[in-house]
């Protein structure tokens, strides 16, 4: 019998996120329309909506459906902002945040994934999302944004990605050494940087962003 993905959608809307303190409507709204399905790599299709991490290759895994309810209500959307993505990733993330903001520019260091992204957010008529494949720890711009997500994990947070922060802007990043890496908004208010903890997780670390390698004689 085929997978009833419209059941299995509406299942972890109410039975993983919305029990995670997910409770913002226009998020879960925005869960519950996504065919998150359609983002997930063939193989794994099956499982897109199960409580768990699916791998995407290159060592990327997508983020547990809870973990991304909570990254899109922390960052509290507005309709007229703008958002810088670091991982797209699957383009799930960031067709969410799509619906929940003006554009969105979303930064993917592998030009596979990219271009799988992109093809899917083209397919669900998201065009203000635009992928750009490019390294995030090198890439440089002038613009600024109300919101950034990152998607991978970093020891600790690199300064440039505080630069690209309109004033009054957050960042959603996790930062920290597995298994205990931590979820933070991070401000920057008076030159100081204002971190506000969310919840602990693990994620993959960004190309560039490990600990450095420590080495004991």
């Amino acid at each position: 019998m085929p997978l009833d993905y419209a059941k299995a959608r509406e299942t972890m809307v109410e039975q993983q996120v919305r029990p995670w303190d997910v409770l913002d409507p226009r998020v879960l709204a925005v869960l519950a329309d996504l065919p998150r399905d359609a983002f997930v790599p063939e193989a794994h299709r099956a499982l897109a909506y199960a409580d768990i991490e699916i791998p995407l290759g290159h060592g990327q895994r997508m983020m547990k459906p809870v973990v991304e309810g909570r990254v899109l209500q922390a960052l509290a959307l507005e309709p007229g902002e703008e958002v810088l993505e670091i991982g797209t990733g699957s383009g799930f993330l960031s067709a969410c945040l799509g619906r929940l903001a003006r554009d969105v520019t979303s930064l993917e260091l592998h030009a596979d994934l990219a271009d799988r992204a992109r093809a899917r957010l083209q397919a669900h008529d998201i065009g203000n999302v635009r992928v750009e494949c490019a390294d995030a720890m090198a890439w440089a711009s002038d613009r600024r944004f109300d919101a950034v997500c990152v998607t991978g994990a970093v020891d600790a947070i690199p300064p440039g990605f505080l630069q690209w922060l309109r004033p009054g802007g957050r960042m959603f990043v996790v930062h920290g050494r597995a298994p205990a890496m931590q979820a933070v908004l991070a401000r920057v208010d008076g030159g100081h940087v204002r971190t506000e903890s969310l919840f602990e997780t693990d994620l993959p670390y960004l190309a560039g962003a490990a600990p450095v390698p420590t080495f004991e004689f």
